[in-house]
């Protein structure tokens, strides 16, 4: 293989049987539980950037503070930003602790997001990253259970009866006489 498909093949795994989430062995009740709640790697993470958040958010708002005194503006709005910013690293750590892997996922891409549309890339893009990883972990996890529940037998309704593969489509509305 030359240089650019090693590299292509490392960053993108391509389609195919081998893929290890479309072979995922874990039962339903085991890919429930890793739904449910974030494992330690995952918790770690969101717990060493969350102090790193509220870092970048104390500097991002004194320098965005700092220069609206520069240009005689009004800080109000630049204080109520800071605020925001340091609540959302606030909710990262609570996320965190809570072991709830969308919830992280969603509030780190919403920092990074902030950080990254007041102009400091730098530190926004790897936030953006993150949360990114955190939803599409989330996703990953929901189509195994999907698959996996395919396997499995369907529970009973309430009237005792097995719903078939799918929903049936609905009847249309529209009544066309036979010709």
């Amino acid at each position: 293989m030359t240089r650019w498909q090693r590299f292509k093949y490392t960053i993108v795994q391509p389609d195919g049987g081998d893929d290890k989430n479309a072979t995922d062995e874990r039962s339903v009740e085991e890919l429930e539980e890793a739904i449910a709640r974030s494992d330690d790697k995952e918790r770690a993470i969101g717990l060493v950037a969350a102090p790193l958040a509220a870092i970048i958010g104390i500097l991002v708002g004194s320098d965005t503070i700092q220069h609206a005194k520069d240009t005689h503006q009004s800080v109000s709005i630049y204080d109520e930003l800071t605020y925001v910013i340091l609540a959302m690293s606030v909710l990262i750590l609570v996320s965190s602790l809570w072991r709830k892997r969308l919830f992280q996922g969603i509030t780190l891409a919403l920092f990074g997001l902030a950080i990254f549309n007041l102009r400091f890339w730098g530190f926004g893009v790897p936030f953006l990253l993150a949360g990114a990883w955190y939803l599409v972990r989330a996703y990953r996890l929901q189509q195994a259970l999907k698959r996996a529940q395919g396997d499995a037998p369907s529970p009973p309704k309430r009237n005792g009866a097995r719903p078939s593969n799918g929903p049936r489509p609905r009847q249309n509305k529209r009544y066309t006489p036979p010709t």
